[in-house]
């Protein structure tokens, strides 16, 4: 366990995981690789006899996994698979027809793509090289120190009493190397320096170590990534015992590990996708406004006058959520209405239909001991159970509620009891389940299929998500889940949120870090509760986070307390109304890079060094992002309202002021909490370039606008919906200056490209696809000169000045 500091009180878990053994000074059981014999080779790879500095005898493989990935097993037997296997296949490796192999001496190099593994066999050394021969990471082959202490651990493995503890490697790292992913990390954005275990936590918060979902995946600023394929508690040591290696230590019957070649991350995030699967694009609706209950007791007529004051209110808003209450109190999760607070929960669903809402539930695989179908489950084996084969009745809500039984997914009978009443639920009218919790395994616990919880513990939320998503796809035609916790391959899961949060300004910085590093692990659907779970957060705090959430991937109102915005002063409750309107007058672009998102498996709130892998401050942006394509967020994490904001190569217009600055450099951003906060399209510019900030509210989130975009819009109207749009308004960014600039709007009805195109003062727009344009608005960038003429498809425009701005209407 990491260290504590005395008199610091500390959350006992219920599901902390096994400390690895602490070899003593000069013990043995370090089975490290130092030659290997060559035993077969094909076009994709070779296998070989790796023998130990003690000894011992093992077998490694490496081979072509797919165009530019290599994998790299080493076990007793490689008939062997990682315990988690069992039940979640996290892991699909393919091949290249168009690797070769070739032995030169004792050295072998295997070829895929742009990526090559050169391996010495005596004595051992594997290294990686790009398509130049350029040296990506080699091994370390270990660092001994002045008493002839091995210091770090090398390829091979360690056993104590003879029993194996674990499979490990260690690679070189460059002195300027950077690391990111390893799943939602809410510490540094780059990972050098820490010590990073693979293990799903109640994290309670945002601003520790510990973190609901791990994905053993990391990023290199060198060009290149690594998966490790393992269930288990997987360690990375990134320069944290020695500054100059990385190491991996698993806890399993082999190490199982693919380096994945670049050069840019985008191309390592699609690599990864190919080995894990692409991830799954929500349902359109999902990316309007979820509103929660909040957590505390709830009840039908609340629901419905909640519902109507959202509507009278004009809050742009798809998905009520109802959280715990909606259940009987100290049954949860038995997944029954509560009767008394929620007695016709059909006719309820209907009428919100009828007002475009769709409904969210609260649900949990934890099930109390009082609830009146306890007894039953346990009796028929649907949870699981200790080693003496009782019940294992867990305190996973750390004494705040009942002890519950923690629902075994391993065993279809159970899974198939949990889904049978999610998918009443579901034929009541629910559209979708929250997936909470589902970090509790304990790790003395056993599942019906044997698995002890050590290994069943991270694939655990997999197998829930997976139930879940299954229900809900029978039924609903969709296989959306709002997850908490998460793991290798969770992508298929395709919403996730960053969990119990605090209302503070620290943690919403946090969270932020969390979202980017989750991002580059691979899931590009991710969101956050606005304002923080725990606590009320202030006014001030609530309008900047609701900006930062309604320019998330996706959106969501919840906490202790109430998230309405009636129920905040009347300044921050215009600032919320107006970030969500915003958020649905840039629909289209924001489905569009979901879309995009879906199909590459890039973020959609992406880090600078997505788009700008060369640039070495893109590495250390860690408060800002990329959203889609264009836009560049930065939220306000300062209550003093100042903030710097690395703006990346290129030009850059501030959306508020029309300010355009050049790119590759800090500029200083301020706001000024005077709850003037006016409408998003309505506020006159400033033109003014001193950055003090003064046409800035509170609630306006720092936003830039790449120079030249042009940006689909609709009118917000109180949906999205799931059909298609209506006509699209473009903005225009000073879109066709440089003679042709354009935009692909994505739309279930298919894809539309928008092309700008600039000669002298004419500015042609022209379409390919369903999407239907109406009109073009030209945003008042400094310095930018406006057309005369403006035609759309052939035909000429009305040009008129509405609201300020000039604007191009199509009769």
């Amino acid at each position: 366990m990491p260290y504590r500091p005395p008199l610091v009180p500390h959350e006992l878990f219920v599901a902390d995981p096994i400390d690895l053994p602490v070899r003593p000074p000069g013990a043995g059981g370090l089975s490290a690789l130092v030659r290997a014999e060559l035993v077969a080779t094909d076009r994709n790879g070779v296998s070989v006899k790796a023998v130990t500095a003690d000894g011992q005898v093992l077998t490694a493989e490496i081979s072509a996994a797919g165009e530019g990935v290599v994998r790299v097993r080493l076990a007793q037997d490689l008939d062997v698979r990682s315990r988690s296997a069992t039940v979640a296949q996290l892991v699909r490796p393919a091949t290249d027809p168009q690797a070769r192999v070739e032995v030169e001496d004792r050295r072998v190099r295997l070829r895929t793509g742009p990526l090559t593994a050169e391996i010495t066999l005596d004595p051992w050394h594997l290294r990686f090289l790009d398509g130049d021969g350029r040296v990506l990471v080699a091994e370390d082959p270990g660092e001994v120190d002045i008493s002839g202490r091995m210091r770090t651990l090398p390829l091979g493995r360690s056993t104590v009493d003879g029993v194996v503890a674990a499979y490990h490697e260690s690679f070189a790292a460059a002195a300027d190397e950077h690391f990111v992913g390893l799943g939602e990390k809410f510490t540094g954005f780059d990972k050098r320096g820490q010590r990073v275990v693979m293990w799903n936590y109640d994290a309670f918060g945002a601003e520790s170590e510990r973190s609901y979902k791990n994905v053993p995946f990391y990023l290199s600023s060198r060009g290149y990534g690594v998966l490790v394929d393992s269930g288990t508690a997987t360690e990375f040591d990134i320069c944290h015992s020695t500054h100059s290696s990385l190491q991996i230590v698993v806890p399993d019957d082999l190490i199982d590990y693919y380096v994945l070649a670049g050069p840019t991350p985008a191309r390592v995030l699609a690599r990864f996708d190919r080995l894990t699967g692409a991830p799954t694009l929500p349902p359109k609706w999902a990316f309007g406004t979820w509103i929660s209950s909040g957590f505390f007791v709830d009840t039908q007529e609340a629901v419905l006058a909640r519902a109507r004051r959202i509507r009278a209110s004009a809050i742009p808003c798809d998905v009520l959520h109802l959280d715990c209450y909606w259940q009987t109190e100290g049954h949860w999760s038995d997944l029954r209405w509560d009767a008394e607070r929620f007695p016709d929960p059909a006719g309820m669903l209907a009428t919100l239909a009828e007002s475009g809402f769709r409904v969210c539930l609260w649900i949990n695989p934890y099930i109390s001991q009082f609830s009146p179908d306890f007894a039953d489950a346990a009796e028929r084996g649907y949870f699981l159970r200790r080693a003496d084969g009782s019940v294992y009745i867990a305190d996973v809500w750390h004494g705040s509620h009942p002890a519950s039984g923690i629902v075994d997914f391993t065993n279809p009978a159970a899974s198939a009891w949990y889904c049978d009443r999610l998918r009443g639920l579901l034929e009541q009218g629910v559209a979708v389940f929250k997936t909470d919790f589902a970090e509790g395994v304990p790790v003395d616990s056993v599942a019906s299929n044997g698995m002890s919880g050590t290994v069943l513990h991270n694939v655990y939320s997999l197998l829930y998500n997976d139930a879940v998503a299954d229900a809900t796809r029978q039924v609903a035609g969709h296989s959306m889940v709002w997850a908490r916790s998460s793991f290798l391959g969770g992508q298929r899961h395709c919403a996730q949120w960053s969990g119990d949060t605090n209302a503070s300004y620290p943690a919403m910085a946090s969270t932020l870090r969390g979202g980017l590093s989750h991002g580059l692990s691979g899931v590009p659907f991710w969101s956050h509760d606005v304002g923080g779970f725990y606590g009320t957060p202030v006014p001030d705090l609530y309008s900047r986070w609701a900006g930062f959430g309604a320019l998330s991937p996706l959106v969501r109102f919840h906490g202790t307390t109430s998230r309405l915005p009636w129920e905040f002063p009347p300044e921050a409750e215009r600032d919320a109304v107006a970030a969500l309107r915003l958020r649905y007058e840039l629909m289209p672009y924001l489905y569009s890079a979901a879309t995009d998102s879906a199909r590459t498996g890039l973020p959609m709130m992406r880090p600078l060094l997505v788009e700008y892998p060369d640039d070495p401050a893109a590495w250390q942006a860690d408060l800002e992002y990329l959203l889609g394509p264009d836009l560049l967020v930065a939220p306000m994490t300062d209550p003093a309202g100042v903030r710097r904001v690395y703006l990346p190569e290129g030009d850059w217009v501030d959306y508020w002021t029309g300010t355009a600055q050049a790119g590759g450099r800090y500029v200083t951003i301020a706001d000024d909490w005077s709850g003037s906060s006016r409408g998003v399209r309505r506020a006159e510019p400033d033109w003014s370039d001193d950055w003090s900030g003064s046409s800035r509210g509170v609630g306006r989130v720092p936003l830039f606008v790449r120079l030249g975009a042009l940006i689909a819009t609709t009118d917000a109207g109180d949906t999205v919906g799931d059909g298609a749009f209506g006509d699209l308004t473009l903005v225009s960014w000073a879109a066709g200056g440089d003679g042709e600039t354009g935009t692909v709007v994505s739309d279930v009805s298919g894809d539309t490209r928008i092309t700008a195109v600039r000669q002298d003062t004419r500015l042609d727009i022209v379409t390919d696809g369903p999407a239907r344009v109406h009109g073009v608005v030209f945003a008042p960038v400094a310095g930018a000169q406006p057309p005369e003429v403006v035609t759309v498809d052939g035909v000429v425009a009305t040009l008129e000045t509405v609201d300020g701005r000039l604007t191009a209407r199509l009769a």
